[in-house]
């Protein structure tokens, strides 16, 4: 098949003049990809490039499984072009993950936070030290990771974990971090930044609901633990 170069479609058919034109919505997928791509490589247009890499897939959706290696075996597509797709499904998922747990996830109890929220530091090979805020119904509002390192109430300073409270108009947060060890049960590092975020959050009139110790296998909560009660 003639690979037809962008240059020779007319430019009204041209996915970027299409797409502002009438919308992201009424392009096709091979459409979008070119978009993303931008051009093609030495002998092949950026179309026939984005119809090779569907031609790989059952579905769109298995993009979200694509790695680095698949798609640098697609005829066309080399490294600059392979991760700058990665990138756009990337934050795909952060923006529709956002965007479920703003509009369905109130946390209720120490469960809910792990399982909503463990996934994105349990498996870090460091400390990761997490605040996730909520409104006054206890519903998300947003989550940030505000220190990787090793825990100490020095370095986690309530300074940089109320900030965010303060912007969002938060009421309450639950912080969470995990041990790359596997072994969940809190340090004397941990006591203290708990005892230290929980008085600051007192000043402010921000609760400290619950402070999560996490891995893979489980988690260790202050809150059911006794230290932090829900009122």
């Amino acid at each position: 098949m003639m690979s037809i170069l962008l240059k020779d479609i007319p430019e009204e058919d041209r996915p970027r003049e299409r797409l502002l034109a009438y919308g992201a919505k009424s392009l096709s997928n091979e459409e979008l990809l070119s978009i993303i791509f931008r051009t093609g490589s030495r002998g092949e247009s950026v179309s026939s490039i984005s119809r090779e890499v569907l031609k790989e897939l059952k579905s769109i959706s298995d993009l979200k499984d694509a790695s680095i290696n698949s798609l640098k075996k697609i005829k066309g597509l080399k490294t600059a072009k392979a991760t700058t797709l990665l990138a756009s499904i990337e934050l795909g998922k952060r923006i529709f993950s956002e965007n479920n747990i703003k509009e369905r996830t109130k946390i209720n109890n120490s469960v809910d936070a792990y399982r909503f929220f463990a996934k994105y530091i349990s498996d870090s090979k460091q400390e990761n030290f997490m605040a996730i805020y909520l409104n006054s119904q206890k519903r998300y509002l947003t989550h940030k990771i505000i220190f990787k390192g090793t825990l100490d109430s020095s370095l986690v300073h309530p300074r940089e974990v109320f900030k965010i409270a303060l912007l969002e108009s938060a009421k309450a947060i639950i912080v969470m971090h995990n041990h790359p060890s596997g072994n969940v049960h809190p340090s004397k590092a941990d006591d203290e930044v708990t005892k230290v975020l929980i008085e600051a959050g007192e000043i402010l009139g921000i609760k400290v609901l619950d402070h999560l110790v996490v891995s893979r296998e489980g988690y260790y909560s202050f809150l059911e633990e006794g230290v932090l009660v829900y009122e």
